[in-house]
């Protein structure tokens, strides 16, 4: 069994069990989140997909903690014109372990 959830932007292809990291979604550790925005919702060879959402369906996850991503140097210049600048940048992540679909 597996679903596909949107959240940030962007999909995730999740299972019961598994451990993703997504956008951060400012809830603190311990606490329960819950998807639902379900795409896709996959059982046992039956195949659900929403338009645009699965009715009914929700996906259920622990949070684990919050974080930072490594850092990303954006460096820009212009050449013969003696302009430079470099910037770094930590994106913040939630990791989130899937407790049930």
């Amino acid at each position: 069994m597996y679903a596909i959830i949107e959240t940030g932007g962007k999909q995730y292809k999740v299972a019961e069990g598994d451990i993703i990291t997504v956008e951060k979604l400012g809830v603190e550790a311990g606490q329960d989140f819950t998807f639902d925005k379900v795409i896709v919702l996959a059982k046992d060879g039956d195949l659900k997909v929403g338009a645009p959402y699965v009715e009914g369906a929700a996906v259920t996850a622990s949070v684990l903690g919050d974080g930072k991503e490594k850092k990303v140097i954006v460096y820009k210049y212009k050449s013969k014109k003696g302009f430079h600048k470099k910037r770094g940048h930590r994106q913040p992540f939630t990791k989130l372990q899937i407790k049930s679909i």
